[in-house]
Parts: structure tokens; sequence; C-alpha cells
């Protein structure tokens, strides 16, 4: 299955405005917004989980990276709530649920295969102090990539230039970029040189972004 999959060119997915896709596993159901492969794939998705609802064990060979956006994300490690960046990198395992239910945002076979840092951050607590209305993050920093959340006061506007490709989730709010209003679970994805612009409505806004990484997009070794 390809979904997005042209790296070249840049898309918006108003995730809200589409339907839910049941997944293989029974009371998890997902929403995806590029997809290279099948069930092992490069793959960015929403996935929402029923109360009581869990995936059997299982290991990451390329590694999982993930936002929970709403309730309370469950493995063995521990209980994720809303607001929470996990990086389970390539090798690491888990047995994934939520007893709640929740809403998460992850991205699959997207890591440098030598990563073996696994961390979770409450992006929150992380946060600078804002300028000019921006307040920021960053989350993840290597040679491939820099993560970063931001939260922006009403009206405000972020810019980013960076190389690499430019991939932007709407965690609440909404902004606007290039003349689309972008709301809540709204996602982005700009190519190599292309420039962002996002500006907050009344409301503001949080974003999670990522930067540098599209240059590195392959398919996953299967």
């Amino acid at each position: 299955m390809e979904l997005n999959a042209d790296f070249s060119k840049p898309v918006v997915v108003h995730s809200d405005r589409i339907d839910w896709q049941p997944s293989p596993i029974k009371g998890v159901d997902r929403r995806m917004l590029d997809r290279i492969g099948d069930e092992v794939a490069r793959a960015t998705t929403i996935v929402r989980y029923a109360p009581g609802s869990r995936f059997s064990a299982h290991t990451h060979s390329g590694g999982e990276e993930f936002i929970v956006l709403d309730g309370v994300f469950q493995d063995e490690h521990g209980d994720y709530p809303a607001g929470t960046y996990v990086r389970n990198p390539p090798t690491t395992a888990h047995t994934p649920g939520s007893e709640a239910g929740c809403t998460i945002f992850v991205k699959l076979w997207q890591f440098d295969m030598a990563d073996r840092t696994q961390f979770h951050k409450d992006m929150e607590a992380e946060l600078g102090a804002p300028s000019e209305g921006v307040a920021t993050a960053v989350l993840h920093r290597d040679a491939r990539e820099v993560v970063t959340y931001s939260k922006l006061e009403a009206g405000a506007a972020m810019t980013s230039h960076a190389p690499g490709g430019i991939e932007m989730l709407v965690i609440s709010g909404t902004v606007t970029v290039d003349g689309d209003v972008l709301e809540r679970n709204a996602w982005l994805r700009l190519p190599d040189g292309a420039a962002l612009t996002a500006t907050a409505g009344d409301q503001g806004a949080k974003l999670w972004i990522k930067t540098g990484h599209l240059t590195h997009a392959k398919a996953p070794a299967v």
C-alpha cells in the first residue's frame, strides 16, 4: 500500500474529516496519513484505542514514535497521559493498550536504525519562555531530525525554513497555512526546500513539528 508516498510533494490531511478504519486488532481503529507497506510499513497514523483494547506483545524492528493526544496510553513500562511524547527505538518491545481508551499520533519505521535511546517526555513541562507569543520545546535532536513542540498565543506566527522537509500536527487550536485553516488533528507535510509559516487562530494553537527527516524516508526492510 502507498498513501501520500511521494515526499517531493506537499500534503495536508484534515484527519478529523476522514473515516476511522479498523486495524487487525479488535477495538483499535486508525486514520492513515502516509504509508509505504502493508501491516509492516513506514507509516504515519492517528490510532484510537477503545477502552480495554490491547495489542499483543511485539518488537519495533524499525522504531516507534508517538504523542498521546487524549486519554491514557499504557504498556508494561508505564502510563502515558495526553501530552506525552514517546520514542521507542529499534529493538524495543512492549504490549500496548488502554484501559480507559486513548488516541495517539504514531510514526513507525522512521528511525535511524542505530538509535537505541528510549525516553518519554511531558511536552508541556519542556516548554521554554515564550518569545513573540511562541513558546517552544525541543523534544529530540540528532543528525537526521529535530522534533519540537510549540505553544502559540492567539494571532502569533511561527516560521521554519529547515532543510530536509517539514511535518506538522495540530494538537489543539487552529493555524492558518497558505490560506488553509488547519484544525485539531490536521497534519501537514512539506518537502525538502519548502518553508512553513503558521499563524494561530483566536484560541491559539499547540503544534508538534519534525524537520530534516524526509531526505531519509524509505520503505521498511522486511
